[in-house]
């Protein structure tokens, strides 16, 4: 899609052509295709198809009845913040007094939109003149445009001073996909932090892979998951600085770092606890394994172990039923004297594949049960935990 393909979405023609298409699945598109060019423009009617197919990939981050009104790129579906995480974000920045922020790399204004809908004012900029045609078009079709300026811009080039606060998201992909180097980010992380500095508050949205060494002193670092699945990281700038904490939302519940030596290894004990991955990202392990008295099964594992149940909603727990040495034999055979059918399998510190192993270890005549087996190590020795959800007394 290009500039004049994306206006002709906003033409009362395109407007409807768009109503045409709304929720034509991939096997219908030739038909439809074929059956509009008779009365629109070739151009007109892939660039509907196309935003189509867009709306729906977006639905899981912004909600079906969002990404219906919305218009998209995709770069822009790919990249932008999930809505969840963006308005725990917005309602954070509104909680500290915030009522003006400056969003750099706005890309196609999720962000944006989070911020206005918390009643913050927003200076949405990006650099793409399709991205910015895209936003503006965002602002508008949500009705927030009054909230919302959005600028087509060098975001290095942007006086911030008049806002409360700045937001930067770099855009960490390029054309050969992710970026791994924060100083190959764009703009790189560097200039991010140093524009960070200036401002009376500021957030960085980046990758939760940084390296724990690459944070600034000055800095808060938070971590965030979704319904398990983490999502990004961010330093917070003016706020605590020093902080380590993991947010898993929904909720949100934050886990506080407390700067907790690294827990004990201790024997494999009925309960095994997989902490959130927002929590193991933060390095909050230690956290979570004072909080449920329990212990390490390895120290370079991030499972705990305990003798008791205690309910956390930091990590999941499981009632472990065996222990036993890596060998697929003995696992098959043990499924099937429990009568197992379906098998999850999860692992850390092990390079087996959880898929290989289910298609090996599932006996053919499948029983009622289902089970939990963790590839690990134990001690160091290459280990598998049977067992399952544990359930609350």
């Amino acid at each position: 899609m290009n500039d004049v393909s994306f206006a002709s979405l906003l033409t009362p023609e395109g407007r409807a052509l768009l109503d045409e298409v709304r929720g034509t699945e991939p096997a219908q598109e030739l038909a439809v295709a074929t059956r509009l060019r008779r009365d629109h423009p070739a151009e007109l009617v892939s660039a509907a198809l196309g935003q189509a197919r867009l709306r729906q990939r977006a639905a899981a981050k912004f909600g079906a009845e969002d990404a219906e009104r919305m218009f998209f790129t995709p770069n822009g579906v790919e990249q932008s913040t999930r809505t969840m995480v963006a308005t725990h974000r917005a309602l954070r920045l509104r909680s500290l007094g915030v009522r003006s922020v400056a969003d750099l790399c706005s890309g196609i204004g999720g962000d944006a939109i989070a911020l206005a809908r918390a009643g913050i004012r927003v200076l949405a900029v990006d650099r793409d003149p399709l991205t910015v045609a895209v936003a503006r078009a965002n602002a508008e079709a949500l009705g927030l445009a009054d909230l919302i300026e959005v600028r087509e811009a060098d975001v290095t080039e942007v006086d911030t001073q008049a806002y409360d606060a700045v937001f930067v998201d770099p855009a960490r992909r390029g054309g050969r996909g992710r970026i791994f180097d924060p100083e190959a980010y764009s703009p790189p992380l560097s200039w991010a932090i140093a524009t960070a500095l200036k401002a009376p508050l500021a957030a960085l949205k980046i990758a939760p892979g940084i390296p724990h060494e690459a944070i600034p002193a000055e800095a808060e670092a938070e971590w965030i998951s979704d319904a398990g699945d983490v999502k990004e990281a961010v330093l917070w700038f003016g706020t605590e600085p020093g902080l380590v904490r993991a947010t898993l939302l929904p909720g949100p519940r934050e886990l506080r770092g407390r700067g907790l030596p690294d827990p004990a290894v201790r024997e494999v004990g009925r309960y095994l606890y997989e902490p959130d991955g927002a929590v193991i990202r933060a390095h909050l392990v230690a956290e979570v394994a004072e909080e449920v008295d329990g212990g390490l099964v390895d120290e370079t594992i991030a499972y705990i172990t305990a003798d008791e149940l205690r309910p956390t909603p930091y990590a999941s727990a499981y009632e472990i039923t065996d222990r036993l040495p890596f060998n697929v034999k003995k696992l098959k055979a043990l499924l099937r004297e429990r009568g197992v059918g379906v098998l999850t399998v999860k692992k850390r510190g092990s390079a087996v594949e959880p898929e290989e192993l289910r298609k090996k270890a599932l006996p053919k005549s499948h029983g009622p049960h289902s089970a939990t087996v963790f590839l690990t190590r134990v001690a160091g020795a290459p280990t598998m935990l049977l067992g399952h959800p544990a359930q609350r007394p």
